[in-house]
């Protein structure tokens, strides 16, 4: 069986670039074994070869390894610090802020950072780059469409001001989408863009090996700019931040750290 799955491994790194090396094993291999069997491949090395001749299974298999669940004000009091510290520190910089919404999945995490933005700073210029590996779920984002599961957790004021209900389906609202730049991306090996003020990843490291885990957290600290802050996943605690250049300023919270 390992070889069998070292063999995809490569195959899927040779036609995608995805480096599946790069996750956790046991997860990857369960998960998507669950997928295979359910498709009627015997094999990892059929399963290899049918993938690469079908854009459908393609993409079925990237949504599956990529884990698209996301919803608004996940973990409503984590976000509440991001309002309530973060945010004011970070408007102090007088400046157009630019933020990064890594791994954003069908998009609520970079609307709900709009539309934090346009209630305690309006009138502030940013711009939000929304990446995510999956391209049909950066579709999916630049729509903005959503159904009443992904706002749970926001309020029914912050509901009604920002999106048009039509039945079950809630339309996030033009002025939001202005702001923000969906692009495909794979932290594991296309290059990082620099000077962020804010840098959201949260819940996807936690499917990494410690190395890549590593690899990442060093990159996105080189894309910050000094003094700004990188917000991570409830599971996925650095608990040494000093060796990536940050400093804990909060659960879950990363200030870039002065290096003069």
């Amino acid at each position: 069986m390992a070889s069998d799955y070292d063999y995809f491994v490569q195959q899927i790194k040779t036609n995608t670039g995805i480096d599946l090396s790069q996750y956790k094993e046991a997860q990857m291999l369960r998960r998507l074994t669950t997928l295979r069997e359910k498709r009627g491949f015997k094999d990892f090395k059929a399963y290899s070869h049918a993938i690469n001749g079908d854009a459908a299974l393609l993409d079925e298999f990237l949504d599956r390894m990529t884990i698209n669940v996301s919803e608004f004000y996940r973990n409503y009091q984590r976000w509440e610090v991001l309002e309530r510290r973060i945010l004011p520190d970070l408007l102090k910089k007088k400046k157009p802020l630019k933020i990064w919404s890594a791994a954003c999945s069908t998009g609520e995490e970079p609307y709900t950072l709009a539309i934090l933005l346009d209630r305690y700073a309006k009138g502030t210029s940013y711009t939000i780059h929304a990446t995510d590996l999956d391209q049909r779920v950066l579709e999916t984002a630049m729509v903005g469409k959503y159904n009443e599961r992904a706002l749970k957790e926001m309020p029914a004021a912050i509901k009604s001001a920002y999106f048009n209900q039509d039945g079950s389906v809630f339309q996030i609202k033009d002025e939001l989408k202005q702001h923000i730049q969906f692009k495909q991306h794979n932290l594991l090996a296309d290059a990082y863009d620099t000077n962020y003020d804010l840098i959201i990843c949260r819940n996807v490291l936690i499917y990494f090996t410690e190395e890549a885990k590593a690899d990442i957290y060093h990159k996105f600290s080189n894309s910050l700019a000094h003094n700004s802050y990188l917000f991570v996943g409830s599971t996925e605690q650095i608990f040494n931040p000093n060796v990536y250049g940050l400093g804990a300023v909060d659960t879950f919270f990363y200030q870039k750290q002065k290096t003069d």
